[in-house]
């Protein structure tokens, strides 16, 4: 299995033949190394409704004839938008033929604005993914505080890569990812979610150097850099 990161939360996994894309954020993404006209994916796995994670969805679904598995108001949203979904729920697992999804808990929010109608459409609960295939299990938090939950996450689960926000204001920063990284055990933890825009700006060789003092394996990817499970 390759998982290689793509800027802001874009994570993309390859496995037996299928791509697989979390919350592909290409386009108005200056970090993002990837073409949304070229990429090719299988599936598209959402965690929450905001642009900056919808992101190319529609486009990239339509051109792909890809699936779209998200939580369920967000999935159905999209669904009449002519696209091929899968809706699920914070809990709940599905064996799909490119592996195992199972959505778990995010604290943050969902939906899409629209700003010419001053309108808020409400998609649902936020969520983190989990996903398993060939042994292996990714964990991306999606948009999201630090919640006692992650210890539990962390105890049913033997997680080979974590992706975890660290960039603060929307999400939580540094300090409250540090703590997330130890209660969820991950071999590797990667830190995302930052850098984006200004008000996120961190600094992720300093993070990955205090996961390191916690005798943590951290790995900072740049746009483009991957990881082989």
């Amino acid at each position: 299995m390759k998982v290689s990161y793509h800027g802001h939360a874009a994570v993309l996994i390859e496995t037996e033949g299928k791509r697989i894309i979390i919350d592909p954020f290409i386009t108005g993404n200056g970090l993002s190394d990837l073409n949304a006209e070229e990429l090719k994916v299988d599936a598209i796995l959402l965690t929450h409704g905001h642009g900056d994670h919808v992101g190319d969805t529609v486009q990239l679904a339509k051109r792909n004839d890809a699936l779209v598995v998200a939580p369920n108001e967000l999935a159905v949203y999209l669904g009449w938008q002519g696209l091929k979904v899968h809706p699920m729920h914070i809990g709940g697992s599905y064996q799909f033929d490119f592996g195992k999804v199972k959505f778990t808990q995010a604290f943050h929010g969902s939906s899409f604005i629209k700003d010419d109608t001053k309108e808020i459409i409400y998609t649902g609960m936020p969520s983190g993914i989990l996903f398993t295939n060939e042994g292996k299990t990714i964990y991306h938090a999606g948009d999201t505080a630090l919640f006692s939950d992650m210890k539990l996450i962390g105890e049913l689960n033997e997680i080979d890569v974590a992706f975890l926000p660290i960039g603060d204001n929307f999400t939580m920063g540094p300090d409250d990812a540090l703590i997330a990284a130890q209660w969820v055990k991950a071999k590797t933890v990667v830190p995302i979610h930052f850098n984006t825009f200004p008000v996120i700006q961190q600094d992720g060789e300093a993070f990955v150097s205090r996961l390191s003092q916690q005798n943590i394996n951290g790995k900072l990817l740049k746009p483009g850099d991957f990881i082989e499970l």
